[in-house]
């Protein structure tokens, strides 16, 4: 299974990861470093007006394999703010992803978007090693992760200045996420496990998520109307990764998704 391949190389890297940067010595660059300056990523999704993007860079994917030959991920960060996205994902997940660590700090200097740090985030050495790349946000799947962890990964990201997207799956996650404290819900269409998108997921969970949360759908999105759909039963942002990275023109991808498609490209 796929997901049990990441897991089990995640916690590989991370063992050399501290092996070669103690998490004493993590701890203190952290501590070193201003963590001022931190971009309002919660604030980027709940703007009323219009559709509020999370643009996904990312340069392959377990379900789709390679998505784009020439990646370059400093122009298509540039894209996506010129095309009218709200925020930025970027895949850190160097083995199943081809993304690197390294891309978050590098994009931050050519962006005034929020940057929301997209990897398989377990324990709270990840949360050191992402305030110390200078991510405004970051991911928590609440599959993976027992309710003690979820909530402790929550209010550390939140002690480091940067707001945690916590992603459900079904209303066992929904349960475990709201108990945890979590005010920004992700509703993942995937199914991580099979790796299969059902449109329906989202939608049977949105109901059951309480006012004041932000609300963000993710996989399986692409074309405006069904954007619209969502956003009329209470979604506020949308993370939309593989249908703009597949598209030969990512400006009028994104477009096309605000519902502005003749908007001519950078």
């Amino acid at each position: 299974m796929i997901l049990n391949d990441i897991i089990i190389q995640k916690r590989k890297d991370l063992e050399e990861l501290k092996r070669r940067f103690p998490m004493h010595r993590l701890k203190e660059a952290v501590e070193h470093k201003p963590q001022s300056g931190r971009r309002a990523f919660d604030k980027a999704l709940s703007n009323p007006k219009g559709l509020n993007l999370i643009c996904e860079i990312k340069k392959a994917s377990p379900s789709e394999g390679l998505l784009r030959e020439n990646f370059q991920p400093l122009r298509l960060a540039s894209l996506y703010e010129f095309a009218g996205a709200s925020a930025l994902s970027v895949l850190t997940e160097t083995h199943f992803f081809k993304g690197r660590p390294s891309y978050l700090k590098t994009i931050r200097q050519i962006t005034k978007l929020p940057i929301l740090r997209k990897d398989f985030i377990l324990e709270s050495y990840q949360l050191y090693e992402t305030a110390l790349l200078e991510a405004d946000a970051f991911l928590l799947i609440a599959s993976l992760l027992t309710d003690q962890e979820l909530s402790e990964l929550i209010h550390l990201g939140k002690s480091l200045g940067m707001h945690a997207l916590v992603e459900v799956h079904s209303e066992d996650d929904l349960k475990k996420a709201l108990d945890s404290g979590a005010e920004i819900i992700g509703i993942n269409n995937r199914n991580l496990r099979t790796l299969k998108v059902n449109p329906n997921q989202a939608k049977k969970l949105i109901p059951k998520i309480p006012k004041g949360k932000t609300v963000v759908v993710e996989s399986g999105l692409d074309n405006h109307d069904k954007l619209m759909e969502y956003k009329s039963i209470g979604v506020n942002a949308f993370l939309i990764g593989t249908a703009i990275m597949k598209a030969p023109d990512p400006v009028n991808m994104i477009q096309t998704l605000l519902g502005n498609p003749k908007k001519l490209s950078a």
